[in-house]
Order: C-alpha cells, then structure tokens, then sequence
C-alpha cells in the first residue's frame, strides 16, 4: 500500500467525526449527539408562542428516566464544552433544558446553536475561556445569567427573606476537582468566591414553601439552599404543579433518573436536615 492510500482513510475518519465534536473546545460522543438530535428534532412541534415556562415543562418531560450520572463535566484537561445527554446530573440537566428552551422559542434546532446557547448559560461572560469562566456555584449562575438577561431571581418578590451565602468548599477542598490541582484555578475561584459574597441573596425557608407555592409556577427554576456553611445550593431542577402543590422535576441522586418528585416540594425538603429552603428564578 502507498503512502497517499494510507493517508485517505484517516482524512475520512476525521471527516465522518467532525459533526459529532462541533468546536474544537466541545465534547459529545456520537450517543450523545443522537440522543441530541432527537431533543432537536422534537422542538419544531412546540409552538414558539408558548410561554417559556411551558416549554421548560414539555422538554423537561422528555428526559424523563434519563439516568443520573455525576461530574460529566469534571474531566482533566483544559476546559471543554461537555454535551452528555446519555447520563445528566441535576445542573447539566436543567442547562440542557433551558438551552433546548430558549432554541425553541427562537424556533431554531441546529446543533451550532445548541453548542452556542449551552456555552452561553454555562460559562460567566458565554464564552469558555478556561476552568475558571464556568459557574461552579449556581448561587453565582443565577446571578450571572439575571445579568444576560436570560433570567430574573424573583425570591424575593414571592416572599424571600436574606440568605447568607459564602461558598467556599470548592477551594476547601480541591481533591475532589482534576483541574484543582492547578493552582492557578485554586486562586481564580478564589477570588470567584469572594465575589458571589459581595452580593445579596434571598431564599425561602422550608418551612415556609407551602405559603409561597402559589406564586411559583411550573417551569420555574429551583435551586435547593442548604445548611452546609461553605456550599451555596444542593440541588436544582424545575417547578411542577401537580393537583395544586408544587413538584420537583430533577435529576434524581436518590432514584438515578429524572423524575418528578413523589412528594410536593415542602414536603421533599421538610426531612433533609442538609436542605434549608429555595431560591427561585424565572426565564425571560
């Protein structure tokens, strides 16, 4: 065999792959990009006109018994823009269906704008530029995505009361992270932190959701607070109204899928000792 009949193939397996990788910065496995594709293709048949709260709430459904899979998004290396929809956690899987979401209202459906908006909600100014742009603490994603204008914290408006919030367990404990043993990284974040403690935050207690519920609608986002002083949030997902109580739609630790919660959301929270309350936030 010559030398030009050995280079072809190779040309071509770099050809064939090219759609499953998008930019040079984006991972996605072909199962990925086929379960993706399916997510796309779906969103033509939403009406573009519905609020996008009921959007949030059709896509969200879609994924339901998509099983839970952690830190997808913690691999060594240079950052990357992570697209794994074989296996979500409770953050991956409310970025995907916001991303999917927003698309559908815009009525697009392609995989360049997915790859654009996902990159958008995920990192601080909606560009991967390392480790550090992306919003480790979704105390912080809230707040920087309310900048963009994608959507507004409204705890307080629904009856919040302050929250004390200073996360710091990421720098505390930087074994747990691959790109922590950089330095660099430690002290970025660092700095990170004492940013997100400069600001005022709101939540409402536990004990208090059921008075509240009412002004919470499905689609809304949930992120769960948490009595852990160096954490912000320990879980997120999405408002449901079942039978007049509101619901948990999340990917689930505890069960290994996505589901929506048995329980009402008050009652969900009430026997977690580590659970302290909800910061809810709408899309725009």
């Amino acid at each position: 065999m010559n030398k030009q009949s050995k280079t072809i193939p190779g040309l071509i397996l770099i050809f064939l792959l090219l759609p499953y990788f998008g930019n040079a910065q984006t991972v996605c496995t072909p199962e990925s990009r086929a379960r993706l594709e399916k997510a796309l293709a779906m969103l033509p048949a939403l009406d573009p006109k519905s609020s996008i709260n009921d959007l949030v709430f059709d896509i969200g459904k879609s994924f339901m018994g998509t099983p839970y899979v952690e830190k997808t998004l913690e691999i060594p290396g240079p950052e990357q823009l992570v697209i794994d929809l074989q296996g979500v956690d409770c953050t991956t899987y409310l970025e995907t269906v916001v991303t999917l979401a927003r698309m559908a209202k815009e009525g697009k459906n392609d995989f360049e704008t997915f790859e654009k908006e996902l990159e958008l909600v995920r990192y601080r100014s909606g560009k991967n530029e390392g480790y550090h742009s992306r919003l480790h603490y979704f105390s912080d994603w809230i707040a920087i995505n309310e900048e963009k204008g994608i959507l507004t914290d409204i705890t307080e408006q629904i009856g919040g009361i302050p929250y004390e919030n200073k996360p710091t367990f990421m720098t505390e404990n930087p074994q747990f992270y691959p790109q922590l043993s950089n330095r660099e990284n430690v002290e970025q974040l660092q700095n990170i932190e004492a940013s997100i403690r400069l600001r005022d935050y709101f939540f409402i207690p536990k004990d208090q959701i059921s008075a509240h519920e009412n002004q919470i609608q499905s689609g809304d986002l949930i992120a769960i607070t948490t009595t852990i002083s160096n954490l912000d949030m320990v879980h997120v997902g999405f408002a449901v109204e079942q039978n007049g109580r509101i619901h948990l739609m999340h990917a689930s630790s505890a069960n290994q899928e996505v589901e929506i919660s048995e329980k009402p959301l008050h009652d969900y929270l009430a026997g977690n000792r580590s659970q302290s309350g909800i910061m809810v936030a709408r899309l725009r």
